[in-house]
């Protein structure tokens, strides 16, 4: 054998090596496809017949190879002239021709396709035959509407809807959850979520790695978050949250690409139903210790019973100052008409009322236009509004108060250490140090509640100056009124644990406060 004929004889071996991998590699990826595929030659010759075209028609590689056509074992001789001009009209056009056809399986089922077919071309440009792919119809309309709810959720869904990733990252967000989070879609996408919610973080966290390792929960969670784009404000939202896992279609094994986190703001509802739920337990506290004070033989034991009440769920303290009555003066030291005024006239300074730079509100006062009582609890007259007095200008006269400063000794008290029921003072005759312009005497003066907070950058003497047990950084204070007459005060006080009051809450102690001054109101009748 010459040089000349060996090289060709290697070369010849070479090609056919080539051309045995690139079958190989050709069959490899044809049976490997996700779509059934048969191939035709030009002549109408099936000359390749995939796995999955053996899957749902049920023919294998063997028995359809090499067979004319599909007429009469893969489509019925009815259907067969319609899809053979299909097939000639994808040869002679350029790109992919899309049909619906009716195959039959070797059982002799009628199956509905959606086929993709085009033209194969020899390396010249010569048609060479043509190729076919097709699914099932409803797998193909499986997969197009899981494309259109995908695509819908993320744009016009009603719902928020974030995917997280693995390493609990936002991957894809929906407009609604962007603007839910307070930033732009495309701002969110690979941020930590502590970086967009400054509470709420780790209980979130927490269920999305709960929902990677376990799968997703059976019901519904409702998640308390504040927004850190708010956080000066310190929004807080109730997010209705459910999860679910994602897997990839494509592995052998559950593989979590992330969780689908999709929520839901119920702030409002959630608010509603907790004030409803409040209300319902406030009024049926009112109910019980209304029944409870029925069978106290004592008034003072019945007003302590409803404070004890009203303290369930509301506050940590509560505290009853009464008025005291004034000495009386010597004969001849008052003048006609003023034998029952309660409390001298007194300089107030302008900050007389200032209430030590913490956040305070007034209700209402009824028929006082927020002008204090001067007669107190014995009902004396004022003095006539608006007359001059000799002697002063108009600015001494708005510093000086139309009312005395009121005398209030502690009746009722709340044990400040340990648990227990509200305990009766004995009388001693020794008024509260209050300073002036306590919330004790604004609540009185005004005849309604006056509501104070220590904030945040009040010094911790805060309670202590105002004589109220250590601790305490909300106050609230309600005048008692009964049968027209302002007996004194109750104060209502709150640990750091509990929120500051609010309106309806000052509600609730003025219907307590009431309760309470009918109660002590009788118990002095009753010692006359």
């Amino acid at each position: 054998m010459t040089a000349s004929s060996a090289s060709s004889a290697s070369s010849a071996a070479r090609c056919s090596a080539d051309e045995t991998d690139d079958s190989g590699l050709l069959a490899a990826l044809l049976d490997g496809m996700d779509a059934a595929l048969v191939a035709f030659a030009a002549d109408g010759t099936v000359t390749h017949w995939n796995h999955e075209a053996e899957r749902i028609l049920g023919w294998t590689s063997t028995e359809a190879v090499g067979r004319t056509g599909l007429a009469g074992w893969a489509v019925r001789k009815e259907d067969a002239d319609a899809i053979e001009a299909a097939l000639a009209a994808a040869m002679r056009s350029p790109g992919r021709q899309v049909h619906e056809f009716a195959l039959l399986t070797k059982d002799g089922h009628r199956v509905l396709v959606r086929t993709q077919s085009s033209a194969v071309r020899a390396p010249g440009g010569r048609v060479a035959g043509v190729y076919c792919a097709f699914s099932e119809v409803h797998t193909q309309m499986d997969l197009e509407r899981s494309i259109a709810l995908s695509e819908a959720l993320f744009e016009d869904a009603s719902w928020g809807v974030v995917l997280i990733d693995a390493d609990l990252r936002p991957a894809v967000v929906n407009a609604h959850a962007a603007r839910a989070l307070g930033v732009g879609r495309t701002a969110l996408l690979g941020r930590p979520l502590g970086e967009l919610l400054a509470q709420g973080v780790e209980e979130l966290e927490c269920a999305l790695q709960h929902v990677l390792a376990e799968g997703a929960p059976q019901a519904v969670a409702d998640l308390w978050v504040t927004l850190r784009s708010e956080e000066a404000e310190l929004p807080r939202r109730c997010w209705r949250s459910g999860f679910v896992r994602l897997s990839s279609p494509l592995a052998e094994e559950p593989v979590p690409l992330g969780v689908a986190w999709l929520f839901q703001d119920v702030t409002d509802a959630k608010r509603a139903e907790t004030e409803g739920s409040l209300l319902r337990f406030r009024a049926h506290q009112l109910h019980r210790a209304g029944r409870a004070a029925a069978e106290c033989p004592d008034p003072a034991e019945a007003a302590a019973v409803h404070l004890d009440f009203a303290l369930a769920g509301f506050a940590d303290h509560g505290l009853v100052d009464l008025a005291m009555t004034p000495a009386p003066r010597p004969y001849g030291a008052v003048a006609d008409g003023d034998a029952y005024d309660a409390y001298d006239e007194v300089e107030v300074h302008d900050d007389a009322y200032d209430t030590g730079g913490e956040a305070s509100e007034t209700s209402e006062a009824s028929g006082t236009s927020g002008v204090s009582e001067r007669a107190g609890a014995a009902g004396g007259a004022a003095p006539p509004s608006g007359a001059p007095e000799p002697g002063r200008t108009g600015a001494d006269r708005g510093r000086r108060a139309r009312r005395g400063t009121p005398r209030l000794m502690r009746t009722l008290a709340s044990p400040a250490g340990s648990p227990g029921p509200s305990k009766t003072l004995p009388a001693t005759g020794i008024p509260t140090p209050y300073v002036p312009g306590h919330p004790a005497f604004q609540a009185y003066e005004r005849r309604g509640s006056v509501r104070t907070s220590a904030g945040p950058a009040s010094p911790a003497g805060w309670a202590a100056a105002r004589n109220w047990p250590d601790g305490t950084v909300h106050g609230l204070c309600v005048v008692l009124r009964s049968r027209g007459r302002t007996l004194g005060v109750a104060t209502f006080l709150r640990a750091p644990a509990r929120r500051p009051f609010d309106r309806a809450d000052a509600d609730y102690a003025e219907e307590v406060a009431a309760r309470i001054a009918t109660a002590l109101d009788l118990a002095g009748a009753a010692s006359l």
